[in-house]
């Protein structure tokens, strides 16, 4: 890989950064689901002994505690995409910087690539700065 003269190649500042952005998109997409869902929740038992009785579907009481769950999951992933992609920009520690490419899966492409980008640079962690 071609370096830039100060011993840092561009494949794990782009791998970094992009953990960095997925991350903060898992971040803003779980915080919004677990605030909605939590208000929804607590919107439905203020008022429900206002409601008139309404059975739903099976089941369907379920949802919104599912999505407040993957929401949290979703929440904490990003923060590990975060961390772990502050850790690649600082060439330190490989696995973390790994792990938190990986935490940025769920964004799709984005995540992909940070994968990829780290995973490939990996030689840049025993690299002096």
């Amino acid at each position: 890989m071609v370096s830039n003269g100060n011993n840092r190649g561009g494949l794990l500042t782009a791998g970094g950064i992009l953990s960095i952005i997925a991350g903060a998109f898992e971040v803003i997409g779980g915080g919004i689901m677990v605030v909605l869902m939590s208000t929804r929740i607590l919107l439905r038992l203020s008022l429900l002994q206002f409601l008139p009785r309404f059975e739903g579907a099976c089941g369907m009481h379920i949802v919104p505690i599912c999505l407040i769950v993957i929401g949290g999951l979703l929440l904490v992933l990003g923060i590990l995409a975060i961390v772990g992609g502050v850790s690649a920009l600082r060439r330190k520690m490989f696995g973390l910087s790994l792990a938190g490419a990986i935490c940025a899966l769920p964004s799709g492409i984005l995540g992909i690539l940070a994968v990829i980008f780290v995973s490939l640079a990996k030689r840049e962690f025993g690299a002096e700065n």
